[in-house]
């Protein structure tokens, strides 16, 4: 069903517990809390550290060489970031208005009141018509890892496994105002994850910045 997409996020460090607190990065990982709670920090609050994939190596110099980034802010190589791709059949698809933010807009722009009173009676028919995919990377700075249309989806390539493992489940939204205290009215959502973590080129994540700014221009 995930074909239709209609936004996307960009999160440091994972929010899966597939990626774990025996991981590493430039700046270590966080202790496991309770229940792997990781609170969004607010603006000009310091990013708190959550899990990290296995890959990083400070004796290895494509996890430590910085790169000139300049589209992406707040990103640094070595550093674990999860993307989310929603998707959904009730956004604009196919048009000019296809990515939106807030993601909510984006997900639910289109939705007829017939499909709203649906939703009122049976909350699956939400899962039925939104799932979000999901996918976490190393970044290095390391040009054989160079993927040119992050923008589009989850990245499959067979040969490094990428997209081929993936996990699927039951779950809801994600955002700001979500935490372990208030839970995502917009719920069930189908959620697909890549089982595995990834090493990415930072070049790619800089191709993707540039993407969504001209999304955000035009």
């Amino acid at each position: 069903m995930c074909t239709n997409q209609s936004a996307l996020l960009i999160n440091l460090v994972a929010q899966h517990p597939l990626y774990d607190e025996n991981g590493n990065g430039p700046h270590g990982t966080a202790e496991r809390p309770g229940w792997a709670n990781r609170d969004l920090a607010a603006a000009g609050e310091k990013v708190r550290g959550g899990f990290h994939c296995h890959h990083y190596d400070e004796e290895d110099e494509k996890f430590t060489k910085p790169y000139d980034l300049k589209y992406c802010t707040n990103m640094e190589v070595g550093e674990t970031y999860e993307v989310h791709w929603p998707h959904s059949s009730v956004g604009y698809c196919g048009t000019v208005n296809q990515y939106q933010t807030p993601f909510y807009d984006g997900v639910f722009c289109n939705l007829s009141m017939e499909q709203f009173a649906a939703i009122a009676v049976d909350p699956q028919n939400i899962a039925s018509n939104v799932c979000v995919h999901g996918q976490v990377f190393t970044v290095v700075n390391d040009e054989s890892f160079f993927y040119p249309d992050m923008m589009r989806g989850m990245i499959i390539d067979e040969k490094r496994n990428m997209g081929t493992d993936i996990h699927y489940y039951t779950g809801s939204t994600t955002g700001t105002s979500r935490n372990n205290e208030m839970c995502s009215q917009y719920a069930p959502i189908t959620w697909q994850v890549d089982r595995q973590c990834h090493m990415i080129s930072a070049s790619s994540f800089d191709k993707l910045c540039h993407d969504m700014l001209l999304r955000v221009m035009t």
